[in-house]
């Protein structure tokens, strides 16, 4: 006898390896608010089809003043509560460029990567800041690689795209959040990012997951994520898979 129970149709699984942009580490920021909710993202991004997790927390000296001696605890207490799983994780941050880092880069205070020298960075999302190249160039001459994250989510590049050519002479990686393309954040965002994948300056994929909102949100849109980044893919043109 058939069932007349419509079975919901598996959930594709990302071939990209490795998520490197996540707030997964319990009550360090906006992210998981404590393990029980960092092993429910975790598990979420397993089943998505990641092998391999490298989690950002947030360094933002006036919401998230976190430092290496606030995210190791929370790390480790993470990790004690993963001792089952098989997925491996370790964790690096998103700066947010600001007066605090600069002084953490003039006192050499080492920043917290996310593979080799790679900084995952993010900027304002309220207007451009006036010394947004001035910033980015002092981490360079710091010897590190700037990762722009989700430069598709700031609106005063909608309107004027050169930036992002721009971001990739002087020799920027961009990291282009998933559920952008899914119009998660808006038409714009979702227009810019598949502008961003059109030209192949794409050079990273991230979940940016939060919460589980977040983890529906990419389940839903999984077969567009795919469709959108086949060429990507296709030409070994992420990153992802090279980091971990």
């Amino acid at each position: 006898m058939f069932s007349l129970i419509k079975r919901k149709a598996p959930v594709p699984l990302f071939p990209f390896g490795t998520d490197m942009h996540s707030h997964l580490l319990p009550g360090v920021d906006d992210g998981a608010s404590g393990v029980e909710a960092s092993l429910g993202l975790i598990a979420g991004l397993r089943a998505l089809g990641y092998r391999s997790l490298v989690t950002t927390p947030h360094v933002y000296s006036e919401l998230y003043p976190n430092t290496p001696a606030t995210l190791a605890p929370a790390f480790a207490t993470l990790q004690e509560a993963l001792t089952t799983s098989e997925i491996p994780l370790r964790y690096a941050a998103e700066y947010f460029l600001d007066d605090y880092v600069d002084a953490l880069l003039q006192d050499k205070n080492p920043l917290l990567c996310i593979y080799e020298n790679w900084v995952l960075v993010e900027t304002s999302f309220v207007q451009a800041p006036l010394d947004l190249d001035r910033r980015l160039f002092d981490v360079q001459l710091a010897g590190y690689k700037p990762i722009l994250a989700h430069p598709e989510r700031y609106p005063y590049w909608h309107l004027d795209r050169s930036k992002y050519h721009d971001f990739r002479e002087k020799g920027l990686l961009l990291q282009v959040n998933l559920l952008s393309l899914t119009g998660y954040y808006g038409k714009a965002v979702a227009d810019t990012a598949r502008y961003l994948v059109k030209e192949e300056m794409v050079d990273l994929v991230g979940t940016d997951c939060h919460h589980e909102r977040h983890i529906a949100a990419l389940q839903k849109g999984a077969g567009d994520i795919l469709r959108i980044l086949e060429p990507l893919v296709r030409k070994d043109k992420l990153l992802n898979n090279h980091i971990f």
